[in-house]
């Protein structure tokens, strides 16, 4: 089950107390205090995990509880600290303050992790407060009470690409072809109902990350359909694979499905509009008037977008795609090396 969100409570680990406590030794008179300090309690820690690919396990155990700190003893002897706990999350997960909303941490890498709750630090043991005007002192300190908190756990994929448009335009069938993903397929809305990832192998070092993404209906920004489920996956895409079916038996016109579902993303996320989007015209195969392939081509070449028109049923204009998503990505790195180059530049 892809699970994509979730609300936990994490408690830290409280620090052990002091110990009050003389050191008794034979032949030792007037020995001292000899009290130990307390424990440290366990860290909550949230760490990346590439293996993993859902929160699903956090829909069954929602409370999260480091060890606390041991007590201080006699002789000096400082209590044990309390073990860290360690939560393991799917890479591109970003944690949040459930009461503030705050953005915490954002997990983008493997073995990224984030202290999401300090542990209490231990108390002082009364050996600590031994002074010339005080040499058998009665105080100890107990420990700190670990941090606490609800959070909220939200899973945005990792893909380089995002395949968009309305349900049955050929989504998945497109990253199936693409990639070695095999979502389900078939003839009716809303095949799909988890992103799908899929990896598009360019060069022999070379490699795409693609996500099909589910579920975008008019007034899927006001949480009609999935997509409002699902559109933060697009939200780390470096560019968008717009999908519109232009066969004799589309239910709207290929420019009016291209200007709603926008639309939508516009509604969602100003950023997302920004996004650099390919056009695919699928569905060529069961289209009659092929003058109709003209038109889109330059009304979205007017627009600035670039356009390919495929048959994903019998392989037409897949290799023009795959060409133009090599292509892009090239464009993409050019552009991140500029930028990256301008802001060294900036530094010195």
């Amino acid at each position: 089950m892809f699970i994509d969100k979730a609300k936990i409570y994490v408690k830290a680990g409280d620090g052990g107390n002091g110990c009050v406590a003389f050191h008794r030794e034979k032949f030792v008179p007037m020995g001292g205090p000899s009290g130990g300090d307390g424990g440290k309690g366990g860290d909550v820690i949230i760490v990346a995990d590439s293996h993993l690919q859902t929160l699903m396990d956090f829909k069954y155990k929602r409370h999260y509880k480091a060890e606390r700190g041991q007590h201080g003893q006699g002789g000096n002897k400082k209590g044990k600290d309390g073990e860290d706990l360690i939560i393991k999350v799917p890479v591109g997960t970003v944690i949040k303050d459930a009461e503030t909303g705050e953005i915490l941490a954002d997990l983008v890498e493997e073995g990224q992790s984030f202290v999401v709750a300090k542990g209490g630090k231990g108390g002082r043991g009364n050996a600590a407060f031994k002074s010339a005007t005080n040499q058998s002192p009665l105080t100890a300190e107990p420990g700190e009470k670990g941090e606490e908190r609800w959070i909220e756990l939200e899973l945005k994929l990792l893909a380089d690409v995002g395949i968009i448009g309305f349900p049955n335009a050929g989504k998945s069938t497109l990253i199936s072809i693409l990639s070695k993903a095999r979502p389900k397929i078939a003839d009716y809305p809303f095949t799909t109902l988890t992103p799908v990832l899929g990896v598009l192998q360019l060069d022999v070092n070379d490699f795409l990350v693609l996500a099909d993404i589910p579920g975008l209906i008019e007034g899927a920004s006001e949480g009609l359909g999935l997509g409002h489920e699902f559109l933060r996956h697009i939200e780390r895409t470096k560019f968008l694979i717009h999908l519109i079916d232009v066969s004799d038996f589309r239910e709207r016109d290929p420019i009016e499905a291209f200007n709603i579902i926008n639309k939508e993303l516009e509604n969602y996320s100003p950023e997302l509009i920004k996004k650099p989007q390919i056009v695919v015209a699928n569905k060529i195969d069961a289209l009659s008037d092929k003058t109709l392939i003209n038109k889109l081509e330059n009304y979205f070449s007017d627009k600035g977008f670039p356009f390919v028109a495929v048959s994903l049923i019998t392989k037409e204009g897949v290799d023009k795609l795959v060409n133009l998503l090599r292509e892009k990505k090239r464009e993409w790195i050019e552009k991140s090396e500029k930028k990256n180059e301008s802001v060294v530049l900036g530094n010195t």
